[in-house]
């Protein structure tokens, strides 16, 4: 058998061992060498590294930071009034061997599901210890610290940091929402009555005030009219009375004429006289002096 024939197959086996043999991390990436499952490197440079060919296997995990939703759980302050709380954590892994021995080959999910309980539990315990009237002021961000700190100690035992916790979403639950809003609604409803009976009697004491003016506007000008209809009347029999005096015989005719004149209108009831009658005295006359002088 010819040399070069042995020589090219041995050339093409070393140089793919050497290719498996080697390995790239990338910058946002840490890496694992296990060997027969069992962890005996850690590489955490990005760039070239080298394993066993064959039998070792390169497991990466994200060297960034992670984030963490935490669905919605209700909770349940000193003061019994539940909540709908939604939180969100960031996280990273600090230690690669430790987290391999705590979550084994489920890697980042198994990581985030035991991350997920320790929330929930934190969240739980810390809102649990205050008022709810705390958890919606200003003192969240305190008690977010606390949650934070919570995690940071349970989650250190399988090579994880808690960087941040953040609190995204404090409602009440549906139910109680519904409650509340009808609870407003009731009071509103009830502040606006209040301000329809006030406006009420407010229009009922205008109405009564304005009824008084107009009966005691009417009454003072009634009075003043029945004054001046006073005056005048006594101001017209001042004359007539003065008329008189002067002129008895003039003072007869315009009476009597007065007298003609409303007892012969359109529509009056008939007469019966007798013709001697002294009412036809000034008729009877030629020269305009009474018939009986």
């Amino acid at each position: 058998m010819n040399k070069s024939t042995l020589i090219i197959p041995l050339l093409v086996v070393a140089i793919v061992a050497a290719l498996s043999a080697i390995f790239i991390v990338d910058e946002r990436q840490k890496a694992l060498v296990l060997r027969f499952g069992r962890v005996v490197a850690v590489q955490e440079q990005p760039g070239l590294a080298f394993k066993l060919p064959v039998i070792d296997e390169v497991v990466r995990y994200d060297d960034r930071i992670l984030s963490l939703e935490v669905g919605p759980l209700e909770v349940t302050p000193e003061d019994d009034r539940r909540l709908v709380v939604d939180a969100f954590a960031r996280y990273r892994i600090t230690d690669l061997r430790q987290f391999r021995e705590a979550v084994g080959a489920s890697g980042i999910p198994g990581a985030e599901n035991r991350l997920d309980k320790i929330m929930r539990a934190q969240t739980r315990e810390v809102l649990g210890s205050v008022s709810s009237n705390d958890i919606l002021s200003s003192d969240r961000a305190a008690l977010m610290l606390r949650i934070r700190n919570g995690a940071i100690s349970e989650a250190s035992g399988f090579g994880i940091e808690v960087i941040d916790v953040r609190l995204k979403r404090t409602d009440l639950p549906q139910a109680n929402l519904e409650a509340t809003f009808a609870r407003m609604r009731a009071e509103r409803e009830r502040e606006a009555a209040d301000e329809i009976a006030r406006g009420e009697e407010a229009a009922q004491r205008v109405r009564a005030q304005a009824d008084r003016t107009e009966v005691e506007l009417v009454s003072e000008a009634e009075r003043e009219a029945e004054i001046i209809r006073g005056e005048a009347d006594a101001e017209r029999n001042r004359i007539f009375a003065e008329a008189y005096g002067r002129d008895p015989e003039f003072f007869d005719f315009y009476r009597s004429l007065t007298a003609y004149a409303r007892s012969m209108q359109q529509g009056n009831s008939s007469l019966v006289l007798s013709p001697d009658s002294e009412f036809f005295n000034y008729l009877k006359s030629s020269t305009g002096v009474s018939a009986s002088r």
